[in-house]
Formats: structure tokens, sequence, C-alpha cells
């Protein structure tokens, strides 16, 4: 889930026309000098080009906030910069209003331009295709790809009603340049116009329609993953559920990350990091509120993961942060996987929040949770 709140925000866009500018402002300059020597002789001189700036150390800007003890530095800025971009708290917004607010993309892009760091190369190419009215997916292949390849189908976040395929980007293109598997991202519809359990079904849906269909864009539909983050962690798993439950082939591995996987608002993480960025407790309410019909469906497996029957799930992945309201969440799964015989990998990153998976290219902790979840995936689907 998408907790900087989302606009419809293009990513890969927005890298593109960066690194434009960034290149144009690292051009080195030649320019020719006329200098009289010592002599009566005149000479002309070309000075040296101009050595590109380089990179400069992420440093936040000032202390670390009460609720963040022990954050990490990249984090903190990434914090500090969503901060200025002057967000309003989702929990006192309508949806829609939401959906327009400052992202992490954002915030990651004004860091990043501020230190004068490179953009992530594009390696991917994509095609957008539809599932079923109102239900696309956008289809990443590695560049140069050749023969058959293994397909992830990947669930977005965004608490069930925020974010889209563009904010989620770059998590997406992070793990198919460390996996060189094609990634099917799926645009499930949202709440409060549709409410629980459409995302789910829809979920459901699209990892069906990559099982008829990943032939079509050269992908190996026997060797499929699932990955979510957030939102899409719950997503994910619930769709490995009805796999199993429909006797629909299973994924063979599913990576969580921060999913939602319980409707406890009261567990030990939700109590520490209850005003934490980009994501608190007040937010988690205003998301339940929006996605579900009433209470009972809270306590519905989908949506309370810790709860629900987990014998024969594929094998699993599942990466928390420290600071997210949502690590108890991943924690408590990751015992009740275990407990009911299912091979659970399970590893919290310290220092860093909510929405930290994406920004591989600036916090050096995203950086390895995507290397866990690549080299999970890979020994998964490329054995």
């Amino acid at each position: 889930m998408n907790t900087f709140s989302f606009s419809t925000y293009k990513w890969g866009l927005s890298v593109l026309a960066a690194g434009l500018t960034l290149a144009s402002c690292n051009t080195a300059q030649t320019t020719d000098s006329a200098t009289t020597s010592g002599s009566s002789m005149d000479s002309t001189t070309t000075a040296a080009p101009a050595a590109p700036a380089g990179p400069t150390p992420v440093r936040p800007a000032g202390p670390a906030p009460a609720w963040a003890t022990g954050i990490k530095p990249e984090m903190q800025a990434v914090i500090e910069a969503l901060a200025s971009l002057g967000g309003k708290p989702i929990e006192t917004l309508s949806a829609q209003e939401a959906r327009q607010q400052p992202t992490p993309a954002d915030a990651v892009m004004k860091v990043m331009q501020a230190n004068n760091m490179p953009m992530p190369p594009v390696t991917a190419d994509t095609m957008s295709r539809m599932v079923m009215p109102g239900v696309k997916v956008r289809i990443y292949t590695p560049k140069g790809a050749t023969g058959t390849l293994p397909v992830v189908v990947y669930y977005h976040g965004g608490g069930w009603v925020i974010a889209n395929l563009d904010t989620y980007d770059a998590s997406v293109r992070g793990l198919v340049e460390k996996t060189g598997a094609i990634f099917v991202s799926v645009a499930y519809r949202q709440a409060p116009e549709l409410k629980f359990p459409t995302a789910h079904n829809d979920s459901f849906a699209a990892y069906q329609w990559v099982l008829r269909n990943a032939a079509s864009f050269k992908g190996d539909p026997q060797n499929v993953a699932v990955v979510g983050e957030s939102a899409g962690g719950n997503l994910a798993a619930s769709v490995s559920m009805m796999a199993r439950d429909k006797k629909v082939m299973m994924p063979k591995h599913e990576v969580l990350v921060y999913p939602i996987a319980g409707y406890d608002m009261n567990t030990p993480s939700y109590q520490k990091n209850a005003q934490a960025k980009p994501l608190n407790k007040p937010m988690m309410a205003w998301f339940f509120d929006k996605y579900l019909r009433n209470a009972a469906d809270g306590k519905n497996p989908m949506i309370s993961l810790v709860n629900a029957n987990l014998k024969g799930m594929p094998p699993t992945t599942i990466i928390t942060a420290s600071l997210d309201p949502l690590m108890s969440d991943g924690e408590m799964l990751a015992g009740k996987l275990k407990a009911a015989g299912v091979a659970t990998k399970y590893q919290n990153f310290e220092g860093v929040t909510h929405e930290f998976f994406g920004m591989a290219p600036l916090v050096p902790q995203a950086a390895e949770a995507q290397d866990l979840a690549a080299g999970e995936l890979k020994n998964a689907l490329m054995k």
C-alpha cells in the first residue's frame, strides 16, 4: 500500500526526465580561452574539460523525528523530502483527494536530484493488456530477452484505495533487472468505489489470466510466482490461498513485502509506530474504512491472514521494516506460516519505514531487500 498518499505520477517518465535534466547539468563544458604568453607571440589554448559533478552523500537536514529513533540517514532524507512537498494527512481527505497527494516517487526524485545521483537505467520493455473490463496489467519484459521466461505476478500497494501501476514502477523494474523474469503488474479496481472483495477477486482473475496467456508474451505458465507490497502483499497471499482452495495451479513462491496480514491495530508495531511516516495508525484505519464493507470483513481470512488456514501455501519470503505499523503483521504471519509447515524466510530491515522497498537507487536497505526477494524468486523459478 502506498501510504505516502499517491497521485497518478508517472515514475518512469519522471526518471527519464530527471535523468535528462541531470545529464544536461553534468555535461562537461569545453571552452576556448585566448591567452597571451610571456613572449610576444599569441597562443590559443583549450581549457581542460570540467570534471562532472558526482553524487554527494545523502544526509538528512535535521535531527531524527521522535518516532524514528535509529532511522537510517537516506530514509530520513526521503521522509524530510516528502514533508517538504506539502501533502495533507490522507485520513482527512476523500479517496479522490488522497490520490492526488505527493508520492514516494516524488520524494525519492527530489532527494536524488538534490544529491546529483544517477537515475536507474531503463532495462525493461513494457506493454499493457486488458484482463477484463476495469482490470488491466502492465507486462515488463527484460530488454533483449530471448526464449521463454518465468513470470512473476505483482500487486501494488495503496491500501486497496490509492496508488497505481506508475507509483510502484520502481519496485517492479528493480526486480525485473535482478531476476531476469517477466513481471505482470496488476491494476485491480479500488475502493471506496468498489469495496471488499473486489480487489481480491480482480487479483485472482489476473493471476488466472496470466496462467492462460503467459505463452502469448513469452512467459512460462508452469513457472509463476507472486509478489506484493503492503495491501498488495495481502493480495498476493490471498491469491495463493484462492489458488489452493480452487484447485488452480499455485504460485511456486510468494514474496510479501510489509503485508497487511490482520485487522488488529493494537499489535506491538501499531503501538510503537502509531505516528510513523509515511504510514501510521490513523491512515490504516482510513484504508480499512474505505475498503471493508463492515467490521466482519476484517475477520475474513483474506484480510486477517494471520488467522487463515495456511497449510499448503507456497514457499514464502516476508520482508518488513522496523519503523512501520505493519511490522508485527509480517512477523506474525511468518510465524503462522512456519507453524503450518510452509517453508518461510522472514527478514526485518532496521531503520527504514513503510514503502522503503522501491527506493533501491537511494536507500541501501532497499537494495538489500530487493536482492533478498530476487534471490528467493530465482531459486524458485530458475532451477
